[in-house]
């Protein structure tokens, strides 16, 4: 039975509030910008034209469905990000509804989720950067800008810009939560002004002969998309990890939550039905810069550099906020013994677990330098597919075991919300590629093998301790 053994919630939210912590200096118009931080960037500005292969021009509707999956979960989050604000997200909430082993493996899970996000998106902003500094007349040695094997027929051996900007927003993370905000906010509101550009001037080019037929691959491409470009949307939940950082979480938590999302998925939406009206979708083929390649096919060059500038933008605060995720989940699960102590230590000047934020940004800023992008996609998919699932179950167990426990935000319509949430997760997960499933599989196997090789053990509710 220790292997379902919960955290006492009233001692979790206790402990979150001891002096000496994490810093309290997050608001709601942060946390909203934060989640659009995590959520606009490779999803919008690269996955559009691979998502558009796949569903035609149906691929707004495919971001319809993936909107949907991901606002019954996050109603979830918001209920549980608002009754128990403490640091990490889903791993804190599964610890203390579904028991140890369900809260490791979720963590577990999530380590993979933010780890290879913010590595995949690092290798999306090396060929953006590459293609900026190539409008200057500036390349790098072809060696230094790829993992090995990811350009055929070409030698490389590093991407070092990928690893570059992991460093940079490293030390960005390690300085302050309160500075990574202000970084972050001013690069949102750049990124969505060049994406409400797009929508301006790309409207006036729209030939609504390109949606016909709209839906050429039938649901099964439609729902394909959905499950793809699923990635896009990946983010929000990152809001639940700052919640020891809050100032006010029971009503902050919700609003960044729901906020961000219901903002993102607007502007998916509209930009996804504009590109394709502009471009017939079958000329996305091998195009990585879907949305300026639309401007260009309009005639709108000079709009097209502005949405080069706003990938950059949003690729570098989709990292930065995905870091900030990963090491708020490390510094939960090491608070609570089952990562080794050193990783929840915070930084007396700069109130941040100083050592857990190097610690990512050097072990997957060197994943994203040596990884080619195509073998971190669809990881990142099923691994956040996984925690929506998780999550949805356990705000039906809290309501059971706790029916006492003060609210600020309650999901409705529960258990139907949450049902629905789980349902639509495991569709758009059953559409994942069977190698995506063995390599998820092995994933966990191996956290599995952790767990009861180390962490069962050393975990603070082990009765030895």
């Amino acid at each position: 039975m220790s292997l379902f053994r919960t955290k006492n919630l009233d001692d979790m939210i206790a402990h979150s509030k001891k002096p000496g912590g994490l810093a309290k200096v997050l608001g709601p118009f942060d946390l909203v910008l934060m989640g659009i931080g995590a959520i606009v960037g490779t999803g919008i500005f690269v996955l559009t034209g691979t998502g558009a292969l796949t569903a035609g021009p149906a691929l707004s509707l495919s971001f319809v469905v993936a909107a949907v999956a991901c606002c019954f979960a996050a109603l979830c989050y918001a209920e549980f990000a608002s009754t128990v604000p403490v640091a990490g997200s889903i791993y804190t909430y599964s610890y203390a509804t579904l028991g140890e082993l369900a809260a490791w493996m979720i963590g577990w899970d999530l380590l993979l989720e933010y780890g290879l996000a913010a590595a995949a998106v690092s290798v999306g902003w090396s060929g953006y950067f590459q293609s900026l500094l190539s409008g200057f007349g500036i390349a790098l040695p072809v060696a230094l800008t790829a993992a090995p094997g990811a350009l055929p027929g070409v030698t490389t051996f590093i991407n070092l810009p990928a690893l570059v900007i992991m460093l940079a927003l490293t030390a960005m993370l390690g300085w302050g939560v309160r500075e990574s905000a202000r970084l972050n906010n001013i690069m949102v509101a750049i990124k969505v002004g060049v994406v409400l550009l797009f929508i301006i001037f790309g409207a006036r080019h729209v030939q609504p002969a390109n949606w016909q037929p709209y839906m050429p691959f039938g649901y099964h491409g439609m729902l394909s998309a959905a499950a793809l470009v699923f990635f896009a949307f990946i983010g929000f939940d990152a809001v639940t990890s700052a919640a020891e950082e809050v100032k006010k979480p029971s009503r902050d938590l919700p609003i960044g939550i729901i906020g961000s999302l219901a903002v993102c998925a607007v502007l998916y939406v509209v930009v996804s039905a504009i590109m394709t009206g502009i471009v017939p979708y079958q000329k996305f083929l091998g195009v990585d810069h879907p949305v300026s390649l639309a401007l260009q096919y309009a005639g709108e060059n000079w709009i097209a550099g502005f949405v080069d500038l706003g990938a950059i933008l949003g690729m570098t605060t989709v990292i930065l906020v995905m870091a900030f995720g990963q090491t708020r989940i490390i510094f939960a699960m090491s608070r609570d013994g089952l990562l080794p102590k050193r990783l929840s230590t915070v930084h007396p000047r700069f109130h941040t677990p100083f050592f857990a934020t190097w610690l990512v940004g050097i072990v997957f800023g060197l994943i994203a330098a040596v990884i080619p992008l195509n073998i971190l996609a669809e990881l990142i998919n099923i691994g956040t597919l996984a925690a929506f699932t998780m999550v949805s179950v356990a705000v039906v167990v809290l309501r059971k075991r706790r029916p006492d426990l003060p609210r600020a935000f309650r999901c409705p319509g529960v258990p139907y919300v949450p049902a629905l949430a789980v349902i639509l997760c495991v569709g758009l997960m059953s559409f994942l590629s069977w190698v995506t499933w063995v390599a998820f599989t092995i994933w966990l196997v191996i956290g599995l093998v952790i767990y009861f090789g180390y962490a069962r053990r050393r975990s603070l509710l082990h009765p030895q301790q």
